[in-house]
């Protein structure tokens, strides 16, 4: 089965996909970058950009083979590359995947236990339950944008969208540690270190992480290191993790 999943055609199918992805970005940064230098923009800044945003990539990218690299045990090499490369996100992934199999009565997400029909409820999951978002910003987002810019500028302040991003990235950073500590909380006081304690340490190096990076771009004008906040602190959680585990 693994050998079908890492076959010459899953490759060609994947590729082709993600070639198509990569010349539209580049498409894309073509015309942004004319369109800056018409609108007057100085060229220093927008190479300045590109290079910033470029540098930003390269940090989560490595998250990302990581992802790729653990799913291809189980899923082949092609498919969990193209889901991480186009619009795929690690942890969505990993537990839709993770999900999708025990609903087809493999269990675990393994290689040994599947078969074509699994594979392909998978990655059918995988891929519908992640474009709903895309296909919503396609008919809504240009007005839901313009309402909550101009309730912003009347009040002067910032929009309902900041807010509700906020609130949504606290509720989901919540719910995955606040699930660690339920499990002890609410069970017969089975606490392993691997199994909730991990997380919860990694949680706290993440985030601590974070606060290093965010002080020293803040309050000591280090302001390059803005693009390595997000993606160092990642790779630090995960450092941690591979270190505690």
């Amino acid at each position: 089965m693994l050998q079908k999943l890492n076959s010459p055609f899953m490759y060609m199918v994947c590729g082709t996909v993600i070639l198509f992805v990569a010349i539209v970005c580049v498409v894309f940064l073509v015309r942004s970058y004319r369109a800056g230098k018409a609108m007057g923009m100085d060229p220093k800044a927008l190479k300045h950009a590109i290079a910033s945003s470029a540098t930003f990539t390269i940090l989560p990218a490595v998250g990302i083979l990581l992802g790729v690299i653990a799913l291809s045990g189980s899923l082949g090499t092609p498919w969990p590359w193209l889901r991480l490369s186009v619009i795929g996100a690690l942890h969505y992934e990993t537990q839709v995947a993770e999900a999708a199999s025990e609903a087809v009565g493999i269990g675990s997400l393994s290689i040994a236990h599947m078969n074509p029909q699994a594979f392909t409820t998978i990655a059918f999951l995988m891929s519908v339950c992640i474009m709903w978002g895309m296909i919503l910003s396609i008919l809504f987002n240009k007005r839901y944008t313009s309402r909550l810019s101009n309730r912003g500028a009347q009040k002067n302040e910032a929009g309902f969208g900041d807010s509700a991003m906020t609130a949504m990235f606290v509720g989901l950073v919540s719910t995955y540690i606040g699930s660690y500590i339920g499990n002890f909380v609410s069970g017969s006081g089975n606490f392993t270190f691997q199994g909730n304690a991990v997380p919860l340490v990694v949680a706290a190096v993440s985030a601590a992480a974070m606060g290093f990076f965010t002080f020293f771009s803040e309050k000591k004008g280090l302001r390059w290191l803005e693009n390595f906040s997000v993606a160092g602190s990642m790779l630090i959680g995960m450092a941690a993790a591979v270190f505690l585990g």
